[in-house]
């Protein structure tokens, strides 16, 4: 890791990435170094909407937003390294290999997140990341997104007029 730290606060993070509440999930970057890694925070709250039915008397923050989670974080990185995206286009989640899950995370957990670039091929990118709480490993996985090109508007129909 590089000893210069570079941060980005939420509203830097709504700039960059598309989602909004209640899927925004991640809080703020602590550090990161263009096309390299990528550290950050999710603040686990019991007020998520989830945790209503996930599940009641024992809230747990779902799998699958920990591995969404990772995913904005390499969004993140992904669009800080690159640049932001043109209108229209957008990363997508393209797979994800060997998750694997250690712990639950509940509510009052602050989740961090380390993803790490692998490497680019095909328009895909490839990326490792850990989840962890209290420096203990929550899950990691492989991930790969890819970048979607702007759809070209379907072109104006053809209507035949009544003569």
């Amino acid at each position: 890791m590089t000893t210069d730290t570079h941060t980005l606060h939420i509203e830097e993070i709504l700039d960059l990435l598309p989602h909004r509440f209640p899927f925004l999930l991640v809080d703020r970057v602590l550090d990161f170094e263009e096309g390299k890694f990528l550290r950050a925070v999710k603040n686990v709250s019991f007020n998520e909407p989830f945790f209503q039915g996930h599940f009641p008397g024992k809230p747990i923050f779902p799998g699958v937003l920990i591995l969404e989670a990772m995913a904005q974080a390499t969004g993140i990185l992904a669009f800080k390294s690159r640049g932001k995206l043109e209108p229209g286009e957008l990363y997508y989640f393209a797979g994800i290999d060997e998750a694997r899950f250690k712990r639950p995370v509940v509510p009052g957990d602050q989740m961090i997140m380390e993803v790490e670039f692998v490497k680019e091929r095909r328009g895909l990118t490839r990326f490792t990341g850990v989840a962890k709480v209290d420096g203990e490993i929550v899950c990691t996985a492989t991930m790969m997104c890819a970048r979607s090109k702007p759809a070209t508007p379907p072109a104006e129909p053809v209507v035949a007029k009544e003569s």
